[in-house]
């Protein structure tokens, strides 16, 4: 057979092989294990701290615990000392805790393709295998999936830290100070400040800039979870008793007329001019008043109200923030992967 009658045979794909999932992830390891480095150097620093200061604290409020009769004056007078001693540090460190989230999405993760599309070192990147969505892919998960683990086991060393401070009703388990910060909540506000993050550094495409969009953003998200979602995860208890459990979380009061309507805070005011307690001493300077600004007010026809979430709602509102971060995070995720799909080229 000659070279003019011989069949033509089929080209063959010359391209590189797809990279194992394996090696992906060693190269992603490669890459950014100083990025997850100072993730663990954060919260191991954070987790000794909360350690050392909590065995201190537990021992502490064991001693309180034991004190009988719990309402005598040395009670009190323990209790008062505890609370004086540890809260304002136990409330410094959970303001503090806040911002861990958004600092592991702003510098563990915007930087992450950010700095690649900056650089322009992902073309090399493609030419070696990699394609463009196993190249996010790789990336992405592994490390999304390491902080959110290292952010859950946090949690539960905070949960345990903050612990006496809920069993002696000081803070309440739904307080927007002390909620995303246990549970599932800190995995899932990690994972999704991480989901900002790489977005935020695939559509500006520059470190800097993408870490400022990644703080701001995940401000945005946190300020509206807090002081206007979360509180309507499910609908608020209603009612006119004065007290509720002191776990509960208050949401508003007011007070309403006898016509029912609400009553506006002048109104109020012109109705506690006439309020002129009678007091009855109670010691050689001491008085204590025996109708109080509500039951005064109720006297003439006001009824008082208040809404709130009981604390037994605490887990039901951890899995739908938490679901509503994780589907938000998938989201995020699944945009950066289209983002670079479509325009990283």
């Amino acid at each position: 057979m000659t070279a003019s009658t011989m069949t033509a045979q089929p080209v063959r794909d010359t391209s590189l092989r797809p990279v194992p999932w394996r090696r992906m992830a060693w190269v992603t390891w490669r890459q950014h294990r100083a990025a997850l480095a100072g993730v663990a150097a954060l919260l191991g620093a954070l987790a000794a701290y909360l350690v050392i200061t909590g065995l201190r604290m537990h021992h502490a409020y064991a001693a309180v615990t034991a004190c009988h009769p719990a309402g005598s004056l040395a009670c009190s007078n323990a209790t008062s000392d505890f609370e004086h001693a540890y809260w304002p540090t136990a409330e410094a460190i959970a303001a503090l805790l806040q911002a861990v989230p958004a600092l592991i999405g702003a510098f563990a993760a915007a930087p992450v393709l950010a700095r690649e599309l900056e650089t322009g070192t992902f073309r090399y990147a493609w030419t070696q295998g990699f394609g463009r969505t196993r190249w996010t892919l790789a990336k992405l998960v592994p490390l999304a999936v390491t902080v959110a683990a290292a952010a859950g086991a946090f949690s539960v060393l905070f949960s345990w830290y903050f612990g006496p401070f809920f069993a002696q009703g000081q803070q309440t388990p739904l307080a927007p100070t002390v909620f995303d910060l246990r549970g599932v909540a800190f995995a899932a506000w990690t994972l999704a400040a991480f989901a900002i993050g790489a977005l935020a550094g695939t559509l500006i495409r520059r470190v800097v800039p993408a870490i400022a969009a990644t703080l701001a953003a995940w401000a945005g998200l946190a300020l509206a979870a807090g002081l206007f979602l979360r509180q309507h995860y499910l609908a608020p208890l209603v009612t006119h008793h004065p007290s509720v459990p002191g776990s509960a979380w208050v949401l508003s009061q007011w007070y309403t007329g006898r016509n029912g309507k609400p009553l506006s805070q002048a109104a109020i005011s012109q109705m506690l001019r006439g309020y002129h307690p009678a007091s009855q001493q109670i010691g050689p300077n001491t008085f204590h008043s025996t109708v109080d600004p509500v039951g005064y007010l109720t006297q003439h026809g006001a009824t008082y109200w208040m809404s709130y979430q009981p604390a037994s709602r605490f887990w039901p509102f951890q899995w739908i923030e938490g679901g509503g971060l994780l589907a938000l995070s998938l989201l995020l995720i699944a945009a950066t992967v289209w983002l670079v799909r479509r325009r990283a080229a």
